[in-house]
């Protein structure tokens, strides 16, 4: 199994490709959107346990060179009364510091790394269909190009046309909450540049924190129905504006004001989630990433879990003695990990404390870097 073809060029798949590729694998990127597909206003952290997958693949400075560290966080109450502060991940090694960085610069960021690699990421290719046969799987595209190789990997996220081929009646469901990000350079600075705060509102659960070139990136989770797919595709900033600031305002908090000073860089969406315990591959694919195990965004760690995908996908290929093997190791490793993060994740959105009945246990911090650690089995 030489020949790996990867649909998705978000952080799962590229970085997957850059992993595979380190491992000393043919691997090609396809991904749908022309371009690295920013969203506007959407920004991400990366979590210490990302950045330690990215540096396993020689990425970390590819993606240091954007966005900024947060080495500390705060949370506070509805009456703006500091409540706890700590350190944040692995603060002390500023290659491990967790990062805060726009969604589409950490894309366009780790194409070009796959790119300067000579991997090739193709744009613009939408798939449509997958055929397996008995020695290799062939994507069929939208404008009429086909690619084959010996295993496909779908990293083409929450709707993933991959996973309808491998579990087709899996579907993502509401976690609960809606879910606001924006950006403005009109709030006023609060804290230092590298602390983010979360603020456990009456009716909103907001975080905020600020760049050092002074732009204020903020995010609101606000629980009841879900958004349709007409507020989604069409709600306007003045709109979002509308129903977040008088929510705000009814704490003594600095977050009604963020908002109202966020003219146009507001994005909403849904929090939702895959159900566990899905299929994650057939014979000659395999789902990673938000593909497989997207979780509500609570928990802040989709695109970190996804790295770690990448790195432990790459070194079960490499090491084990056939693929089936190799498969059945990666899900045996991540699907604990990554389910665990569902169901936190989902409980915090919910509001609720449920667990499984018999929860799988959890890698820890020790076994994960044993996982991630690059020269190790």
């Amino acid at each position: 199994m030489r020949r790996l073809l990867v649909i998705g060029g978000g952080a799962a798949g590229t970085a997957a490709a850059l992993a595979l590729h380190k491992a000393g694998f043919d691997v090609a990127v396809h991904e749908a959107h022309p371009d690295a597909a920013e969203d506007i206003g959407a920004f991400l952290t990366l979590a210490s346990n990302g950045m330690r997958a990215l540096a396993q693949i020689d990425a970390t400075a590819a993606v240091t060179a954007l966005g900024f560290p947060l080495t500390g966080m705060r949370m506070l109450d509805g009456s703006g009364t500091e409540r706890a502060a700590r350190p944040l991940g692995e603060a002390e090694d500023p290659a491990l510091r967790f990062r805060c960085l726009r969604r589409g610069d950490l894309n366009t960021a780790l194409q070009a790394e796959a790119a300067r690699r000579g991997i090739p990421v193709r744009h613009g290719a939408r798939l449509v269909s997958v055929d397996e046969g008995p020695d290799s799987v062939t994507a069929h595209f939208a404008d009429g190009a086909t690619a084959t190789a010996d295993l496909l990997i779908g990293a083409d996220g929450l709707n993933s046309t991959v996973r309808r081929s491998i579990a087709p009646t899996a579907r993502p469901r509401y976690a609960g909450e809606r879910v606001f990000y924006g950006r403005t350079t009109d709030a006023p600075r609060l804290a230092a540049t590298d602390v983010i705060t979360f603020i456990r509102g009456t009716s909103v659960a907001f975080g905020h924190t600020a760049s050092p070139e002074g732009e204020t990136y903020w995010f609101a989770r606000v629980a009841g129905d879900p958004l349709t797919p007409e507020e989604i595709a069409r709600g306007t900033a003045a709109r979002h504006r509308d129903l977040l600031v008088p929510l705000l305002r009814e704490d003594a908090t600095p977050a009604a004001g963020i908002v109202a000073a966020t003219a146009d860089d507001i994005l909403a969406t849904d929090a939702t989630e895959l159900p566990r315990g899905m299929p994650w591959r057939s014979a000659r694919c395999l789902l990673i990433g938000d593909a497989a195990h997207a979780a509500s965004p609570a928990t802040g760690q989709g695109a970190s879990m996804a790295l770690e995908d990448a790195v432990v996908l790459a070194k079960a290929l490499r090491d084990a003695p056939d693929p089936d093997t190799a498969l059945t190791t990666y899900e045996n490793l991540r699907r604990p990990r990554v389910e665990h993060n569902i169901t936190v994740s989902g409980d915090i959105s919910r509001g609720t404390h449920t667990r499984p009945a018999a929860p799988a246990p959890r890698p820890g911090d020790e076994e994960l870097i044993a996982q991630l650690e690059w020269d190790g089995r």
